[in-house]
């Protein structure tokens, strides 16, 4: 059997995404990966979803997040594949209501992204020093940046 290999990006930090067994993580996911883990359930995100039923990671994640998924849900294509995994938009923000903790809209922070709609989890990951899930590359590409607000940004592992 082959080992795991996982993707490492450039000029990210090394730092394991899931901490010890006495540490909870603050993680801030972008749309991408809540669906990827809610929607799309990719094998992938089972770390992710584990971690968060088993509380070592906390999801932060705004009002203004929760829209921006609604609105995602409502996509066609979107739709379509709720439809096939018989799942429904509901289901999915129950789930982002259940799973993430609420908590005010961040300040803009110093490091600005290239997509406007990506800047309000770079704010929020700067706001709380917490770990950016994100598979953007307009996000990825400031994990440099990001490291020196305290900010790791990964992919889902």
């Amino acid at each position: 059997m082959l080992p795991v290999i996982r993707p490492q990006f450039p000029d990210m930090c090394s730092d394991p995404i899931f901490p010890a067994a006495n540490e909870v993580r603050l993680l801030v996911l972008d749309t991408n990966i809540v669906l990827d883990a809610f929607v799309f359930d990719e094998s992938v995100a089972q770390p992710l979803k584990e971690a968060l039923r088993g509380g070592s990671v906390q999801w932060l994640a705004t009002p203004a997040m929760r829209l921006e998924l609604a609105r995602v849900l409502a996509y066609p294509k979107i739709v379509v594949r709720l439809a096939h995994c018989q799942r429904s938009a509901e289901q999915v923000l129950a789930q982002f209501d259940e799973q993430s903790q609420m908590v005010a809209t961040a300040p803009q922070a110093n490091v600005t992204c290239s997509d406007p709609d990506d800047q309000q989890f770079i704010d929020l990951a700067v706001a709380h020093q917490a770990t950016l899930l994100s598979k953007d590359r307009a996000v990825l590409c400031q994990a440099k940046r990001l490291a020196a607000f305290h900010v790791q940004v990964q992919t889902v592992i």
